[in-house]
């Protein structure tokens, strides 16, 4: 009897001394991976510098704050939230910014081109995350300083799951609304939907199982009384009838007006009346 408890204590200690090991680091139970919120990845080091050439990225959120869930109970919808600490100042504002998912097949989900009519450069949509993965957000400034934050998701399925097909014959309608009241001359809070399947060309079509090709939202351009706000190339890593809430500052009556174009060189317009 002695030798067995000898025999099994070792064990013990092995198990132990494998569950406190650098490889243990790096797997979450079952065997499925896990990062820190501010980790890199292989695929950020080569997205980073196709992107950013080299640049210096000052990570923390003293200028920008992505808030994604740790656990996301759906993969293909996904909500993000970017928080700007940075008023939108001619003398100093968020010049352009980027949304990247890093384990996805089209990684850049979001290039926003903004201007100081946005107000506040505060975003929220929803993202296709097709496996356990960093969102990142990076903020380039009009003086050229790059920030950026991250947040590490555990989901998967995102850009395979099955698409829903009960309203193609409104494929297009852009729809614009005020999110809260409005504020003249100050940042007002505004929502763009488009009714878009934003096919990845992962799904797989239940009756044919053939694979759907892919037809998504490319761009969306919106303005206020003629005046632009921002420009968003956008891929198929933004769900399902994308939506964007954001800001704007009217500084009198005027028209939102958001024009869409897709992958298939469609194009779209949705307004709406202020003031």
């Amino acid at each position: 009897m002695p030798p067995v408890r000898t025999n099994r204590r070792h064990a013990l200690q092995g198990l132990a001394a494998l569950a406190l090991s650098p490889a243990g680091a790096f797997a979450a139970v079952g065997g499925l991976p896990s990062a820190t919120h501010d980790a890199s990845s292989p695929e950020w080091e080569r997205i980073s510098g196709k992107l950013f050439q080299g640049k210096k990225l000052i990570a923390g959120q003293s200028v920008v704050q992505v808030i994604v869930p740790l656990r996301a109970a759906y993969g293909a919808s996904v909500p993000v939230k970017i928080v700007s600490k940075l008023a939108q100042k001619p003398e100093l504002y968020v010049r352009k910014m980027y949304i990247v998912v890093d384990k996805n097949p089209s990684p850049v989900a979001a290039v926003l081109d903004l201007t100081t009519e946005v107000g506040q450069a505060d975003f929220e949509t929803r993202l296709r995350v097709d496996e356990y993965s960093h969102v990142r957000v990076v903020s380039e400034l009009s003086n050229g300083e790059l920030h950026t934050d991250s947040r590490y998701v555990k989901t998967s399925g995102g850009c395979s799951a099955p698409p829903n097909r009960e309203a193609l014959h409104l494929i297009g309608k852009t729809m614009l609304k005020l999110n809260g009241e409005l504020h003249m001359d100050q940042p007002t809070t505004a929502d763009v939907t488009v009714v878009h399947p934003n096919d990845t060309g992962f799904e797989l079509n239940q009756v044919t199982v053939m694979y759907i090709p892919p037809h998504f939202v490319r761009s969306i351009k919106v303005s206020y009384a003629q005046r632009k706000v921002f420009d968003a190339e956008l891929d198929f890593s933004v769900s399902e009838n994308p939506t964007l809430r954001f800001n704007f500052v009217p500084h009198g009556r005027g028209e939102l007006r958001a024009e869409v174009t897709d992958t298939k060189d469609s194009q779209f317009v949705g307004t709406l009346a202020v003031g």
